[in-house]
């Protein structure tokens, strides 16, 4: 499913991130779910996901993009 909100967090030397959904919604990424293959965003920044289940069994984002 696609969810619309912001990049919240992001540790490039972790490779991980948090991004803030508009519903408010905490969802968690990896550095290799960005879609440009750059493995870094801004903090702040716009984005589109796909909200997913990750390995874990928890909620998390892929595909991200910046809008």
């Amino acid at each position: 499913m696609e969810v619309l909100g912001t990049i919240e967090a992001f540790d490039a030397a972790r490779g991980v991130g948090v991004f803030r959904s508009v519903d408010d919604s905490e969802l968690s990424f990896h550095c290799v779910d960005i879609a440009d293959g750059t493995r870094t965003i801004a903090v702040g920044a716009k984005a589109r996901a796909q909200r997913s289940v990750g390995r874990r069994g928890h909620d998390e984002v892929t595909e991200i993009e910046t809008i």
